[in-house]
């Protein structure tokens, strides 16, 4: 059967035109955080500069590309049409007359709807798992730097133990079918996942524990919140069937989770160490505050901007690691639309086609840089504080 081609410019306004619910959320967003950034605190002075604008947008168009995929995407990331098998981009789908607009790879997939949904896998674990992994973090952080002694040594040789491993190795090691065939990643997740739980329930007790009315109530959405979220991760046991990880992803999240926060914690322990000699954390103890409520309303609040500037720094780390996973085959489905994946399968004919290869290398690039953007004006921001 002779398939058809549209034209190079066409090309491009079809994909353009595919984007239009992007375009429409980032005119509403972007328009909103200008008129009103001098009351948005941090995120309004991002748009104080360049670097913070373009890294906010590109970000934002992401994140947006994730939420509207369906919509985005002419064809299913996982549909097969023999017939378009390594077809070149603008390539006319015979039966539906949709086009393949970055063409087919070599399952005669499309390789544009690939690489929409493949975002959502990308904004989905990366920016999940880096959360868990400040809390883990953090929870440990605090109390090494605020309390030294024995507490401080027993957890910093913990976490020099786990940044001892090379992080790929670390990664190779937690994803392998013979370790997710075991309980060894549910055991992980049982214990990491009970972290914000945790988190929560201090910092509203240590707040309000004078103020019993708001004590419960918050208490009572941490309990209730938390606990549907660990059920529905952990054991599979949401009753709304709302919340749900495939055993393949809640390998990786665990994995990122187990490899990052070891990194956190040092960063949050250097800097309780260096902020708990300051004055009002004296006047803090001196007016008979407990410890904890220092650590976390005193302290914490006083290491945002640093934390803030890693997080997104993290996330990027994360995105080109699961990347790279998905390269090497690890972890996900090898039938996937992540954009690491695609790359591997798109990398075995690349003298022959290249066009398969190029959609998700730019979007990981892509994204990555717009993280790095957005650290970078979030750093001077802090700096600026």
């Amino acid at each position: 059967m002779q398939v058809q081609y549209i034209s190079a410019f066409s090309v491009v306004l079809e994909v353009l035109s595919r984007f239009w619910p992007v375009w429409v959320a980032l005119i509403i967003v972007m328009g909103a955080s200008f008129a009103y950034k001098k009351r948005l605190a941090l995120y309004g002075q991002l748009f104080d500069s360049g670097v913070g604008i373009v890294g906010v947008g590109i970000c934002l168009f992401w994140l947006f590309t994730a939420i509207f995929a369906s919509t985005i995407s002419p064809f299913d990331p996982l549909a097969q049409v023999p017939v378009m098998k390594d077809m070149l981009p603008g390539a006319i789908e015979p039966q539906s007359g949709l086009v393949y607009l970055f063409g087919g790879d070599k399952l005669a997939r499309d390789v544009f709807s690939r690489m929409v949904y493949g975002s959502q896998i990308v904004l989905i674990i990366a920016p999940a798992a880096t959360g868990f992994a400040l809390m883990v973090g953090i929870t440990l952080g605090l109390p090494a730097g605020y309390y030294g002694g024995k507490i401080d040594t027993v957890l910093s040789f913990l976490a020099n133990l786990v940044l001892a491993f090379p992080v790929i190795l670390l990664f190779y090691l937690l994803v392998t079918p013979g370790i997710m065939d075991t309980p060894i990643p549910y055991a992980m997740a049982g214990v990491f996942f009970l972290f914000p739980i945790i988190f929560f329930s201090v910092l509203f007790w240590t707040r309000y524990k004078n103020r019993p009315d708001r004590l419960y109530i918050l208490l009572g959405l941490t309990l209730i919140i938390g606990g549907w979220i660990y059920l529905g991760l952990v054991f599979d046991k949401d009753p709304l069937h709302i919340v749900h990880i495939d055993p393949n992803q809640l390998n990786i999240f665990v994995a990122v989770v187990f490899a990052s926060s070891p990194g956190v914690f040092r960063i949050v322990r250097g800097l309780v160490m260096d902020i708990k000699t300051r004055d009002y954390v004296a006047a803090a103890q001196t007016r008979g505050e407990s410890p904890w409520y220092i650590m976390l309303w005193e302290i914490l609040p006083n290491a945002r901007g640093p934390l803030i500037v890693d997080a997104c720094l993290r996330i990027g780390y994360t995105t080109i690691l699961l990347g790279t996973l998905g390269y090497f085959g690890l972890g996900l489905a090898p039938e996937s639309p992540d954009w690491g994946t695609a790359i591997k399968d798109a990398s075995r004919l690349l003298r022959s086609f290249i066009h398969p290869a190029l959609p998700p290398t730019i979007a990981l690039m892509s994204f990555v840089l717009g993280l790095n953007l957005l650290a970078d004006s979030l750093r001077e921001q802090s700096m600026k504080d």
